[in-house]
């Protein structure tokens, strides 16, 4: 089944097609959220497993080389197209322009390109997926026509990119059927997923940790999102991974979501929302200039030196001590007021029937 066509016409050729999201869409409520962080292997292994994707991160990553720093670093332009207002189609651009060399033939002698629409799209559609099921499972759930608010305004988003929409279905409806079909007919479980799900977290060289010591310390946390991940799979996906769950399973990460829910009422916005989204919203309340410097990953999350010259890579840019000095003492007297997590009052949404 091909999914419904939308618009063929690049989003940038527009001015109407690339208005970018604001404090008022939902999407900046939840994306920027330190609980998406709770599903890093979930959205890790799903993308992995669409074969085209997990072929490029097999053939062009060092994922395994420095899991935490690319990580860490990427999270910021993908916010970006986001949070950046209208700079967000230049910050969509610069992620597309790091796939453009991404291709090559899978080890079943399939071609593959990063920037082939549905594979780029599918990879979109996971970050769509990781806020609906965030505030599902950790944010206090959503009503029918919060998702379908969040459905239009991912395609919002995808407009961002610049890409061709035709593989973007139509509707939330049309959405859940793509997903359930990729998920059951599309995805398998490839090398670049199974990385991901026995991810192992290397030592830096500089920590006074013996190796053994460091690994036991990581496990927990692994095996934790490891199951996490079980729990937020479709079936099908679970099937194909090989993970087990049960109806107890179940209720026990329902419990923990709700936990989790109520422990954030009292997180303050220094520590729920990522860098990139905090001072989105601070340029939105007029406490930034609309034109400040967008926030740029730490500098010590830059890909290894020997790979900083190739143009899949985000380099952050470098800071003086004087700036980082600058941003601790900001940050600390911005902890220092305490301010509640955004909208933690708000309790007046409405369920659907």
């Amino acid at each position: 089944m091909t999914a419904t066509k939308v618009d063929d016409t690049p989003p940038d050729s527009g001015a109407a097609s690339s208005v970018p999201l604001g404090p008022e869409s939902l999407t900046w409520k939840y994306f920027g959220d330190l609980r998406t962080g709770l599903m890093g292997v979930w959205i890790g292994a799903i993308q992995n497993m669409h074969p085209g994707l997990g072929a490029g991160v097999e053939d062009h990553s060092i994922l395994l080389r420095e899991p935490l720093q690319r990580v860490a670093r990427s999270v910021y332009p993908i916010m970006g197209v986001v949070y950046d207002g209208e700079r967000a189609p230049a910050t969509g651009a610069q992620i597309r322009g790091y796939h453009d060399t991404i291709k090559g033939v899978d080890s079943a002698g399939r071609r593959y390109h990063a920037l082939d629409p549905e594979t780029f799209y599918w990879a979109h559609a996971t970050f769509f997926m990781l806020i609906v099921k965030c505030a599902e499972y950790f944010c206090g759930g959503l009503t029918e026509a919060e998702k379908r608010q969040l459905f239009d305004e991912h395609v919002q988003w995808y407009r961002m990119y610049g890409m061709s929409a035709r593989p973007v279905p139509g509707t939330w409806e049309e959405f859940c059927k793509y997903w359930d079909r990729t998920c059951r007919d599309d995805l398998e479980l490839n090398r670049a997923a199974r990385d991901v799900l026995n991810i192992r977290i290397p030592k830096p060289g500089l920590v006074p940790v013996p190796t053994p010591l460091w690994d036991h310390a990581f496990k927990p946390l692994v095996a934790g999102q490891r199951w996490i991940a079980a729990g937020l799979f479709d079936p099908a996906v679970r099937e194909k991974a090989g993970l087990r769950w049960t109806p107890g399973d179940e209720v026990l990460l329902r419990l923990l979501g709700k936990a989790i829910e109520l422990a954030f009422v009292a997180v303050p916005d220094e520590i729920r929302l990522h860098p990139r989204a905090l001072a989105a919203y601070r340029r939105a309340a007029g406490r930034l200039p609309v034109d400040a410097p967008l926030a740029e990953a730490p500098s010590f999350t830059a890909p290894p030196k020997d790979r900083r010259g190739l143009p899949v890579h985000y380099v952050p840019p470098s800071r003086s001590m004087l700036e980082r000095a600058g941003s601790l003492v900001h940050t600390t007297f911005s902890l220092a007021g305490l301010r509640p997590a955004r909208g933690r009052h708000t309790n007046d949404r409405r369920k659907a029937a």
